[in-house]
């Protein structure tokens, strides 16, 4: 293996032995760390309010993997609806590989709750407590004395109470922000069922953001797997550009007076301030990494030391491996036409899906095990179960079954003669339906039982009537 490739070998949170070694980045600054940080914000805003943001009386976002509703973009999907909330995630994929096709790793670097809450608000109060990265790597050098010790414990505390309320947000993605607002207003103790999950979310959290890391990112996230697959030298990334940094005679230490150009050193100053500032610990100039996030954190702290030594911004920036190579600016390739083409047929389809869907979703089937029955001398008794689903935010009343296109009668086994079906529900039940024998036109006959509220017709649902068998 080439001398420049051995830095594949490992990666930069495992020392030599195996053991962790620690990633002290220097606090960014710069312009993309300023807008990073707007849209860090924001976002942190939106995932602590969407479980608590109403559209139409249904949560904004939920997803209630125990009794299986899910709610996307105020859209409520039921287990009747699983092949819309497939193709949802499918269109959240193919979504997701586009943008990784053209732009890299940025869903990493600026939208992945992951990076936002370790670098937005971990990492930040620990420069608030601890210090930038040399204070850092000498306060974990320093013996445990009083100080120490202060800055541990409020660091650690803090960290505990920010795992807490993440935790809690979490539980309101799984059983919907007004649960969890009753829940705490009751008290932990009247619902134990759910404190002893929120007490391990909350150790989950702690143990990500206070020791795993960025770890989580390098080992334990599958998209950086995938990324290595879909990138290609037509993709933007963060590029160092080895073309103007390496030049002719390679990188050198920056001296006044010295004229870099003559004797074919490139801008690169080999100040390492790159490296030092990567929250994954890697050399950016080794080219593109499965550790690298696309935070931008080195290009901001380059542009810094290329404006101090009067060389021009830009050494590291966004960029495709062919731009750097042949100057050639971005275009769409045929890979990225071929997932925006499937993207758009993927949501014209769900489009399509969610306008057709009904609001109210119902299910009769026959009773098992039966088959028919004489009420009368001529007329004909069919037993069904019926469940009825509502899927809006209110309550739906005075429901009600007619048949379509057959004389007969349908009986509830219930004492009113309609049903009210409560909002976000279900209700189950059981049916009669007669009918003359001399409308059934043979043993097994298709019948179409249409359900309303009020006078208006919300659904329909298709059912096999049984009869006498006729013979010739």
């Amino acid at each position: 293996m080439p001398e420049n490739e051995t830095f594949r070998d490992s990666i930069a949170t495992i020392d030599e032995e195996g053991k962790r070694s620690w990633i002290f980045p220097k606090k960014p600054n710069g312009k993309y760390y300023e807008k990073r940080k707007l849209v860090s914000y924001f976002l942190i805003i939106f995932l602590i309010a969407a479980p608590f943001i109403k559209i139409n009386g249904n949560q904004f976002l939920l997803f209630n993997v125990l009794e299986r509703r899910f709610n996307i973009f105020g859209f409520s999907f039921w287990p009747q609806d699983f092949h819309l909330f497939v193709i949802s995630m499918i269109i959240g994929i193919v979504f997701i590989a586009l943008f990784t096709v053209s732009f890299g790793r940025i869903f990493c670097g600026w939208i992945c709750p992951q990076t936002i809450f370790l670098e937005m608000v971990f990492r930040r109060i620990e420069y608030w407590i601890d210090g930038d990265r040399g204070k850092q790597i000498r306060l974990e050098k320093q013996e445990w004395n009083a100080d120490k010790i202060k800055k541990r414990l409020l660091k650690w505390f803090i960290f505990l109470v920010i795992s807490f309320i993440i935790a809690n947000v979490f539980l309101a993605y799984l059983i919907g922000g007004d649960k969890l607002l009753k829940y705490i207003t009751e008290g932990p103790f009247e619902h134990l069922g759910t404190l002893f999950p929120l007490i391990i979310f909350t150790a989950v959290f702690y143990f990500v953001f206070a020791w795993f890391r960025e770890q989580v990112c390098i080992i334990a996230c599958p998209y950086g797997r995938l990324q290595g697959v879909l990138l290609d030298n037509k993709s933007i990334i963060v590029a160092y550009d080895h073309k103007r940094g390496e030049a002719e005679s390679g990188r050198k230490k920056w001296r006044k007076k010295e004229d870099r150009q003559a004797l074919g050193h490139g801008d690169c100053i080999d100040c390492m301030q790159c490296v030092q500032v990567c929250p994954t610990g890697i050399d950016i100039r080794n080219g593109t990494q499965l550790e690298c996030i696309n935070c931008t954190a080195c290009i901001d702290e380059c542009n810094d030391i290329m404006e101090k030594v009067n060389l021009p911004k830009g050494l590291i920036r966004y960029a495709s491996e062919d731009e750097i190579e042949t100057k050639k600016k971005f275009e769409l390739t045929a890979k990225m036409k071929g997932y925006i083409a499937v993207l758009v047929i993927l949501i014209g389809l769900l489009t399509g899906m969610l306008f057709l869907r009904n609001d109210i979703d119902a299910r009769i089937l026959r009773l098992p095990g039966q088959l028919y029955e004489y009420k009368q001398e001529t007329i004909i008794s069919n037993v069904f179960t019926y469940k009825l689903i509502n899927k809006t935010a209110k309550d739906i009343k005075n429901v009600h079954f007619k048949l379509r296109k057959y004389e007969g009668a349908i009986k509830l086994v219930s004492t009113a003669t309609t049903l009210s079906i409560p909002k976000q529900d279900i209700i189950e039940g059981t049916l009669f339906i007669e009918i003359d024998k001399k409308h059934l036109n043979s043993h097994k006959n298709k019948l179409i039982i249409e359900v309303y509220s009020n006078n208006e017709l919300i659904e329909t649902a298709t059912v096999n009537f049984l009869g006498p068998k006729k013979y010739n």
